[in-house]
C-alpha cells in the first residue's frame, strides 16, 4: 500500500488486493461528494471480427443484474441513492461509475461490483440485442458519427482500432450469449481493472468495502499488442443526397497516450483547431465559410491521431479543405507564437482546475492516467506539465507529427471530394 499527500490536503492512496485488483483513491476531506468507478482495459480494439461490438454490448448487459439483484433492483437502488451513475465504452476502455453523497459509498461499491459480473442470462441477451440494433440504426443516421467510424476504418484498415465500437448490425445479430460469456471471462479479470475513488471518504473504509465486494473477482490479465499500427491512408465516401451539409473527417498520426509530447499535442489542438478562438475558427468559421472546422488530438495505446473535422455546404468543401491545409502548412513551417501558447496554456489549465473541483471530474482523470500510464498525477502535476511546455516543444512535436490529412472519410451529397 502507498499513500501520498497532494495539494490542499488531498491524499492519494494505492493498494492491490490479493486477487490482483488495483485500488486507488484521491481523498479530499473538503469535498461534499464522492465518486467511485471501475475502469476495465477492454474495448473495440480487443475484439475480433467474430465478436465485434461485444464490449459495448456487455456495458448494456451489466445493468441486467445478477443472482442477487434484478435489473429493476440495480436501477432502483442507484436512483434511491440519488446517484449520478452510468457506463461507457470506447476503443480501449469500458468504465462504470457513480457519484454519490459520502454516506452512500458502501451501497455504490456494492452496486458497481454487481455491474462487473452480471448473470448474462439468455433472455436478457436476446432482449438487449434488439436495443443495441436500434442504437446502431440511430447512430447510422448521424452523419458526424458515421464520418468518424469511416475515418477510423480508413486510417486503421488492418488494425482493430478501426473496428466500430458498437459493432455492425450483422456482427451484433450474429453474436451469441456463449461467445459474450467467454469474452467476459477472458477480459473481466483484475489485472485488466482499476477501481478508483475520488472525493470525501476514509481510506480504511474504502479498502474494507472493496475487499468485501471485489475480493473474489477472478485474477489474471489478457495482454494487448500496443505496438504502433500501420495506417491506411484511404478515402471513403458515403453518399447521402438528402444531407444539406457535407461532413469531412481526416486523420493523421499523432503521439500515443504515453508519449512525452502528448500534452504539447493537446495544446496544439487548442491553438489550431479549438471550436472558438483558434486558427481554424478565425480562418473558416468566423468569416462564414464553414459551420464547423476543428482539430482534435486523440491518444491511444501505441498511437494517436490528429482528427480534422469540417462541416460546410457541399459546394464549398474543396476551397475549405484548401483553407484548412493552408493553415496546417503554415503551422508546420513556422510553428506557433509565444502568445498563442500562453493563451492555450491558460485555457487548458482552467479546464483542468474547473473539472477537478468535482470528484466526478477527478475520477475520469485518475482512472485514465492509471490505465495508460500506471501512475498517479495530481492536478498540480498536470498544471506544472502544461505550464512547462515551450514553443520549442511544439516545434519538436510538429517535426515528429506534422499536421496532415493521411486518411479521409466524408458523408453527404457529394460522390467524391
Amino acid at each position: 500500500m502507498r499513500s501520498r499527500s497532494g495539494d490542499h490536503s488531498l491524499e492519494f492512496h494505492e493498494t492491490t488486493l490479493e486477487n490482483g485488483l488495483t485500488v486507488i483513491a484521491e481523498l479530499n476531506p473538503a469535498a461534499q461528494s464522492v465518486a467511485a468507478g471501475v475502469f476495465v482495459r477492454t474495448g473495440a480494439r480487443d475484439e475480433t471480427d467474430g465478436v465485434s461490438g461485444v464490449s459495448h454490448f456487455l456495458e448494456h448487459m451489466a445493468f441486467k443484474g445478477n443472482d442477487v439483484y434484478t435489473a429493476d433492483d440495480v436501477n432502483r437502488i442507484f436512483d434511491e441513492l440519488g446517484a449520478n451513475y452510468n457506463a461507457s465504452t470506447s476503443e480501449e476502455v469500458t468504465q462504470f461509475y457513480a457519484a454519490i453523497l459520502p454516506e452512500y459509498l458502501p451501497n455504490a461499491v456494492e452496486m458497481l461490483s454487481t455491474l462487473l459480473y452480471p448473470s448474462l442470462r439468455q433472455d436478457d441477451f436476446e432482449m438487449e440485442k434488439n436495443v443495441i440494433l436500434e442504437e446502431i440504426g440511430m447512430y447510422d443516421d448521424q452523419p458526424t458519427f458515421t464520418a468518424y467510424e469511416q475515418a477510423m476504418q480508413a486510417h486503421f484498415p488492418t488494425h482493430p482500432l478501426g473496428r466500430k465500437i458498437l459493432g455492425t448490425s450483422d456482427s451484433v445479430s450474429a453474436l451469441t450469449a456463449e461467445s459474450m460469456r467467454q469474452y467476459h471471462a477472458d477480459h473481466y479479470r483484475t489485472g485488466n481493472m482499476v477501481l478508483v475513488v475520488a472525493g470525501r471518504a476514509d481510506w480504511d473504509d474504502v479498502c474494507r468495502l472493496v475487499e468485501e465486494h471485489c475480493g473474489s473477482f477472478p485474477g489474471g490479465r489478457i495482454q494487448r499488442d500496443t505496438s504502433a499500427p500501420p495506417v491506411g491512408g484511404q478515402t471513403q465516401v458515403i453518399e447521402r443526397p438528402s444531407s444539406l451539409q457535407q461532413h469531412v473527417m481526416q486523420l493523421a498520426p499523432a503521439p500515443a497516450a504515453d508519449h512525452r509530447l502528448r500534452y504539447a499535442a493537446e495544446l496544439l489542438g487548442v491553438i489550431v483547431g479549438d471550436h472558438s478562438s483558434s486558427r481554424l475558427y478565425w480562418e473558416l468559421v468566423d468569416p462564414g465559410h464553414a459551420e464547423s472546422a476543428d482539430l482534435a488530438y486523440n491518444d491511444y495505446d501505441g498511437t494517436g491521431t490528429w482528427l480534422t473535422y469540417l462541416g460546410c455546404r457541399p459546394e464549398t468543401v474543396g476551397e475549405n479543405l484548401e483553407r484548412i491545409h493552408s493553415v496546417y502548412d503554415q503551422v508546420n513551417r513556422e510553428g506557433i507564437s509565444p502568445t498563442e501558447l500562453e493563451q492555450a496554456q491558460n485555457r487548458i489549465a482552467s479546464a483542468i482546475v474547473l473539472r477537478s473541483e468535482r470528484p466526478m471530474g477527478r475520477l475520469g482523470a485518475l482512472g485514465i492516467n492509471w490505465v495508460y500510464l500506471g501512475q498517479y498525477r495530481s492536478v498540480q502535476d498536470d498544471l506544472d506539465t502544461v505550464a512547462g511546455i515551450t514553443v520549442d516543444d511544439i516545434g519538436q512535436l510538429l517535426a515528429e507529427y506534422p499536421l496532415d490529412a493521411v486518411s479521409t472519410a466524408t458523408v453527404g451529397p457529394l460522390s467524391s471530394l
